[in-house]
């Protein structure tokens, strides 16, 4: 029994089966599948999430929020467990009016109670929905910062939203597991050697380095090195890609001012008009920023703010060179360096009044529910594809608005039976914006 059991301890660890290319193989390939499954695989969720997040921002959050109240559109919170099902959702999201019309209970149901206001169809795959519908269900796991009942809101008083680094994070990830994968299968391999070396009676192989193992291991192993190296190349390349396709967007950018303003109070509670204010926005291109002076309307007799006090208005005052006790402006004013948020670059031709006067588009449109903002922020992407998909799904508002008289008979002709969409009256030409 010893000796048969010596024979095949010796057959086990000869050289010539150890260095078999059909067992190598085998294990190289059940190597590379746990490292797969347990490096590569959860990365890709998250990849499926941050892709969800930048279609939800593009094309949905105009008109819904996860967690953060109704606009629009219903708050979206759990939204997985209100719809019979999340298969349902699929075609809804691509397509409500086209579920509606086909008699489904729960469509019609939910547009009965929504004011019959049916969504704007989104051209998407079902990856990338499902990919939002998994974004709905991460968002909604997350509680929400209640506001602070003596105090301004400390979820929007915060600064820039961090960019997510995962992507990058996940590169570094498998960098760091391919090294130790590679420490370790050399480690095994001297092992290897040396229990055979001691079975036939030789001496023990010469004690390697690290870095002399990786080298002996990735030279033995090239075909297996090529194939992590064209893994990394491909997500180092989707990473910067992404990287580069979002530069200078600056959605959720939230900056500090000089002096803190609440729109929530002025243009929500108080019901302050946006002209009022921006006046620009329904007679020129910029809608502007309004002068000192136009807060000393209101603020010459209410010199305390709701939420504030006594710590922010007198810096209006000190600003003008203004004396609330004799109500007289001295000779010394000081601009105040409010902090831009909308940033539109110098090639791209944007116009307030003709989105606002001839339009009639809300400001909400863009700026998402400002009246809800402490903070204002940079709710919309504001790039041209956010701009061409708006052109795209926005019906032009002919009935009542004389601008459009003379267009308005040939554009029904032209398109019967259509709805007619910006891009349909020249809305997509490049010269629109860029000229």
């Amino acid at each position: 029994m010893g000796t048969m059991l010596k024979r095949l301890l010796s057959f086990r660890l000869t050289k010539d089966v150890f260095c078999c290319k059909h067992i190598r193989l085998h294990f190289c390939i059940f190597v590379f599948s746990c490292f797969f499954y347990a490096i590569i695989v959860p990365n890709l969720n998250a990849q499926d999430l941050n892709e969800g997040e930048k279609i939800f921002k593009a094309t949905c959050a105009t008109c819904h929020t996860i967690g953060k109240g109704r606009l629009t559109g219903p708050d979206l919170k759990d939204v997985s467990s209100r719809v019979p099902s999340e298969e349902w959702m699929v075609p809804w999201i691509r397509s409500s009016a086209a579920v509606i019309k086909s008699g489904d209970e729960y469509a019609n149901k939910i547009y009965k109670e929504n004011n019959e206001v049916k969504m704007t169809d989104n051209p998407l795959t079902d990856e990338e929905i499902w990919s939002v519908i998994a974004y709905m269900k991460e968002e909604s796991t997350k509680v929400p910062v209640k506001e602070a009942a003596a105090g301004p809101n400390p979820y929007e008083l915060g600064n820039e939203i961090p960019k997510d680094n995962s992507e990058t994070d996940g590169l570094i990830t498998i960098v760091i597991i391919f090294l130790v994968l590679a420490f370790v299968l050399s480690s095994i391999k001297l092992s290897l050697k040396r229990i055979n070396a001691e079975v036939r009676g030789g001496e023990d192989p010469a004690e390697k380095s690290v870095l002399d193992g990786i080298k002996i291991w990735m030279a033995g192993n090239k075909r297996i090195v090529a194939l992590c190296i064209l893994i990394m190349v491909a997500f180092l390349s989707r990473a910067g890609w992404n990287n580069l396709l979002y530069i200078n967007i600056e959605q959720g950018y939230e900056p500090e001012q000089p002096i803190w303003f609440s729109h929530k109070i002025h243009a929500g509670e108080n019901g302050i008009n946006c002209v009022y204010c921006h006046s620009g926005a329904e007679k020129s291109k910029t809608a502007g920023i309004p002068s000192a002076n136009v807060c000393m309307n209101c603020h010459k007799a209410i010199k305390e703010g709701t939420l504030t006090g006594d710590k922010e208005i007198p810096k209006i005052y000190a600003a003008l060179d203004y004396d609330p006790e004799t109500q007289e402006y001295g000779n010394d004013p000081k601009p105040i360096r409010w902090v831009k948020i909308h940033n539109l670059p110098d090639l791209a031709y944007f116009n307030h009044s003709q989105h606002v006067v001839v339009g009639e588009i809300e400001c909400q449109k863009c700026h998402g529910p400002v009246e809800e903002m402490h903070v204002m922020r940079q709710e919309s992407m504001l790039t041209m594809g956010w701009c061409i998909d708006c052109h795209r799904d926005t019906e032009v508002k002919m009935e009542g608005n004389p601008y459009y008289t003379e267009l308005h008979e040939k554009l029904k002709e032209k398109y019967k039976g259509q709805k007619i969409t910006v891009d349909k009256m020249g809305g997509l030409d490049c010269a629109r914006c860029h000229y």
